[in-house]
């Protein structure tokens, strides 16, 4: 026998059974109810609706308090009073940063020699030996057997001399390639500022190419340009203060060379495409007229704003919001500036642009010059194609073809337009080369590997020496002794000469205050005129 027993529950008759009958046909209705009965359910189901309504909402509001984020909880803490009170004391100074805006022309935080930048990167690593770093030792070592063990390669290695001839330009006697034809101008030579005493980090592509352009190899901090519009602002609203230009194919490691990092979103580049439309959607449809979208933007800008009243502390909310306004404004500034019908021929010409070979490269120099011209702070224009393993005469020589021109025109113009001075052109790649190569497949391959110890680049304008060569390399280009620098000193010096100093354009994020230089550099004092 069990020891339990189980008894069924007596069963209940049904809700409102009362209120059911059955018709001559055998039909089950409804019975009809009476005024008072009516009105006595319609009340009760008015309650229970209410009753439930309000469930509803305190589920709701405790579902939203149970994932509540850990930074909207840590943000809820300043309601306190000591945390009021520091939060008025920075609002202060906040409240009138953003009623500017945040990309409002702000004062350097000393006198500038330049206020803006034009960075030439040739993606790959130019050879310092085959451009504006002559060794004739190379020359008497070619092809004899290589015993350097530092770079990429492994194996058998050799010395390479270069294919190309040297020579000394302008008044100042600047080393140059023999392939570099108009930079030999001594209107250009005499402008520029050879700086041989660089070392690199990382012999890798993506990790160089970080680097150089944010400060960090592991990506994820904010690009040069954007640390100079959050210094500086821009002083055209119209336009993106940081903007970039690349060939077909995007450089290694892509957008996060010119992303906004931790900044606000407000500081991220903004890509020019090197076909078609710069900008895709730059004119409306047809159907859309800038009255239709005015109106839409601002109903827009009204839902969000309520978000943003409700959730402060969602910064990305209000950079979204400025970027709208920036995108609708940029549909009226931009054509201007990159239609180039307004140029003279012979300007269009001095780029390059009737020669297939410099036409794509000129037309981004030409645009540069009109943005920088019009305000923006910093551009940035990529030349891919660098990276000579091998066949190093054909491709170096194909790749200065292609910007040798359109570089001596943008210096050229912007001495004529009298905007050299304040503005600060510079050539550079990501790393040098070696002097040396291995055999590739038991093959002599004339070519060079990566280089972090030596590698050259140049400066124009902006406050830098004209005519002068900084630092050197032993005999054969393996090494910078004298005047040497990290990369990070070399940012340093760019915002230096910008008018900021690294160690005080910082921002809190993850914990502590972080800067371009990740933890503080010295400016190049030889570069600066």
């Amino acid at each position: 026998m069990s020891l339990f027993t189980f008894t069924r529950a007596p069963v209940q008759p049904k809700r409102n059974a009362g209120a059911w009958r059955h018709a001559a046909d055998g039909r089950k209705c409804r019975r009809s109810l009476t005024p008072f009965t009516q009105i006595f359910r319609t009340a009760k189901q008015k309650s229970r609706k209410e009753k439930m309504m309000s469930n509803l909402q305190r589920c709701t509001f405790n579902l939203q308090r149970s994932t509540l984020q850990r930074r909207e909880f840590l943000y809820g803490l300043g309601s306190s009073l000591g945390a009021l009170a520091l939060t008025d004391l920075i609002s202060k100074d906040v409240s009138a940063k953003d009623a500017a805006g945040p990309l409002t022309p702000k004062p350097p935080m000393h006198p500038a020699r330049a206020k803006a930048v034009i960075m030439l990167f040739m993606e790959g690593g130019p050879s310092q030996v085959d451009t504006f770093d002559p060794k004739p030792e190379l020359k008497r070592l070619h092809l004899k057997e290589s015993t350097r063990t530092k770079g990429l390669a492994t194996g058998k290695r050799f010395f390479v001399g270069s294919p190309f001839g040297s020579r000394r330009v302008g008044e100042a006697g600047i080393a140059m390639c023999d392939q570099f034809e108009h930079m030999a101008d001594p209107e250009v030579a005499d402008e520029l500022c050879v700086y041989r005493g660089c070392q690199a980090e990382s012999l890798n592509h993506p990790e160089a190419l970080l680097h150089w352009n944010t400060g960090s190899r592991l990506g994820g901090d904010p690009a040069i340009g954007s640390w100079m519009t959050y210094g500086l602002g821009t002083q055209n609203q119209n336009l993106p203060g940081y903007v970039v230009m690349t060939e077909l194919a995007l450089p290694q490691a892509g957008a996060t060379n010119w992303s906004n990092g931790f900044l606000p979103a407000y500081y991220q580049g903004t890509r020019l495409r090197s076909q078609g439309s710069p900008i895709l959607d730059l004119h409306p449809p047809a159907y859309r007229t800038r009255e239709h979208q005015r109106r839409a933007l601002d109903e827009l800008a009204m839902l969000n704003a309520e978000h943003l009243r409700q959730h402060p502390e969602h910064q990305d909310l209000a950079a979204r919001m400025e970027s709208y306004e920036l995108a609708y404004r940029m549909q009226t500034a931009v054509p201007d500036i990159v239609e180039l019908n307004s140029e003279p021929q012979h300007v269009l010409d001095m780029y390059g642009l009737d020669n297939q070979e410099t036409q794509a490269f000129g037309r981004q120099c030409l645009m540069a010059r009109r943005l920088v011209e019009q305000g923006v702070r910093f551009v940035q224009i990529f030349s891919g194609g660098w990276d000579s393993h091998d066949y190093l005469e054909r491709g170096h020589a194909s790749r200065i073809a292609s910007v040798d021109k359109p570089i001596a025109a943008l210096i050229k113009d912007l001495k004529r337009r009298g905007l050299l001075e304040e503005t600060l052109v510079m050539w550079t790649g990501e790393f040098g080369r070696t002097p040396d190569n291995n055999y590739r497949g038991g093959v002599t391959s004339l070519g060079r590997g990566h280089n972090v110890d030596a590698m050259n680049m140049w400066f124009a304008g902006g406050g830098t020496k004209r005519g002068a060569t900084v630092g050197a390399t032993d005999e054969i280009g393996a090494e910078a002794v004298e005047c040497v620098h990290p990369i990070r000193d070399v940012h340093v010096t760019l915002l230096h000469l910008l008018g900021l100093d690294d160690n005080r354009l910082t921002y809190f994020h993850g914990g502590r205050f972080k800067q371009l230089s990740q933890f503080g550099g010295e400016v190049i004092q030889e570069l600066i005129a």
